[in-house]
């Protein structure tokens, strides 16, 4: 059993060392395209070219701040940080939900530019670099394809590639419809579409990141629902001073005070038992509780 237990670990560390390179692959991919294609667009004057370089650049940018913060979360916790280093993953979110809303509104502002003052386009050089980099993208795609399977890190990485692809895509029929129908107006509009893109996804990592810091309810968490479960058991009484909160994306706490009949303190291991039982439905994989009996009535379930 223990060899078998040993040999499991190795192949996650395998597994690990592999996500591992191919993560870093990807970001010098990523870098690669974006200082391709912000030559591209200033050779050949496209604004939805340097729109895909920037959302490139910020896809490698998020990835490179996941993987550094991977490898800081990761770190053993101590009596000074008793939790770990759980949360560099959640800052290193936010941080970057804001570097990709500023990205976007600097694109919209280029492109409303280009819309008032149309500038000379070589289509040529926006089909040839788009080409280029949707080819890289594809390559990254393929590169994290069956870890996306296996790791919720690497499957991000994986939809930001694959969006990347899509943009890069977008450029191309962009610069097609310039080449054949001298439409300069399509290149700021796709800016536009690419640069909306990125500030969706900067709101959601912010709109999450930001409930995590605040040490919010996760959103598809009832938290009266659950009290309700839990006052179902055998000997529960009440439930109050409740706090729900995620460490990370990982990890959900459960903290309470639980009213219980006059029991054995024996007795309150099954019901603990049962608790965290009905509490494992729910998401949540750390629990604390406070029994008490006939302590605290009348408090309601949140209270500060």
């Amino acid at each position: 059993m223990q060899l078998s237990e040993h040999h499991h670990h190795e192949q996650l560390h395998k597994i690990s060392d592999i996500n591992d390179i191919k993560l870093f692959l990807v970001i010098i991919l990523n870098f690669g395209i974006s200082f391709f294609e912000i030559i591209g667009g200033i050779l050949s004057g496209s604004v939805s070219l340097f729109s895909d370089a920037m959302h490139n650049f910020s896809d490698g940018l998020s990835v490179l701040i996941s993987y550094i913060a991977i490898k800081i979360q990761n770190k053993k916790n101590d009596e000074k940080r008793t939790f770990g280093y759980k949360r560099s993953g959640i800052i290193s979110a936010f941080i970057n939900s804001l570097i990709l809303i500023f990205i976007s509104l600097f694109l919209f502002k280029e492109a409303y530019e280009r819309f008032l003052h149309p500038a000379n386009i070589n289509s040529s050089i926006i089909i040839s670099v788009a080409f280029l980099a949707t080819i890289a993208n594809f390559l990254g795609v393929l590169l994290l394809h069956k870890g996306s399977r296996e790791n919720m890190n690497i499957k991000s990485s994986y939809l930001h590639l694959l969006g990347d692809t899509l943009s890069s895509i977008g450029v191309i029929i962009a610069g097609i419809l310039i080449f054949l129908f001298h439409k300069n107006w399509v290149d700021p509009f796709i800016a536009v579409l690419i640069g909306m893109y990125i500030l969706k996804e900067s709101f959601d990592i912010l709109k999450n990141s930001t409930n995590i810091l605040f040490e919010g309810v996760p959103n598809n968490i009832d938290i009266y629902k659950i009290v309700e479960e839990i006052k179902k058991i055998d000997g529960v009484i009440d439930v109050h001073h409740v706090h729900i909160w995620c460490l990370n994306e990982d990890n959900i706490n459960f903290e309470a005070h639980v009213d219980v009949e006059d029991v054995l303190v024996s007795h309150t291991k099954k019901i603990i038992d049962e608790i965290e039982e009905k509490l494992k439905r729910f998401g949540i994989n750390h629990v604390t509780i406070q029994f008490e009996h006939n302590f605290c009535v009348g408090v309601g379930v949140i209270k500060n």
